[in-house]
């Protein structure tokens, strides 16, 4: 059986969402340009969250199997809507930066970033998402 996810339209764009398993909540706004608030994370915004989570994890996982310890890699995702026609994510920018003083070889770089791109959430993206993708290394 899948993970379940409860939600509960709140009014007034709002929803509350219960993570099945956990028990965890999270609530979510409209963006102020569609009406909201922008009180809290669109559902447009928990998708760029879960792209960046979700690859950052994708590398943990890669990373603890090679006896590397990425804790503490930052990642900022900028979602771009589209401006005209039906209103959807346009592009995800995505920068990952690694932290200060991870020593890191060439080959150590190509399986974080090969590891990066088989995130399920990015595979799950439409392609007509432009999803860029920028890793930065500590020099």
């Amino acid at each position: 059986m899948g993970v379940v996810m409860d939600i509960v339209y709140e009014g007034q764009l709002n929803c509350t969402a219960i993570h099945g398993p956990s028990g965890n909540t999270l609530r979510t706004d409209a963006p102020v340009d569609n009406g909201g608030k922008g009180g809290a994370f669109s559902p447009t915004d928990l998708v760029a969250t879960a792209l960046g989570t979700c690859m950052v994890t994708i590398m943990g996982k890669v990373a603890e199997q090679s006896g590397l310890d990425i804790k503490g890699t930052r990642i900022q995702v900028v979602k771009d809507m589209t401006m005209t026609g039906t209103r959807r994510i346009q592009a995800l920018t995505v920068r990952i930066e690694l932290p200060a003083g991870l020593i890191l070889s060439a080959a150590d770089k190509r399986k974080l970033e090969a590891a990066a791109d088989t995130c399920p959430v990015k595979k799950s993206l439409h392609p007509d998402i432009d999803v860029r993708v920028t890793f930065v290394y500590p020099e």
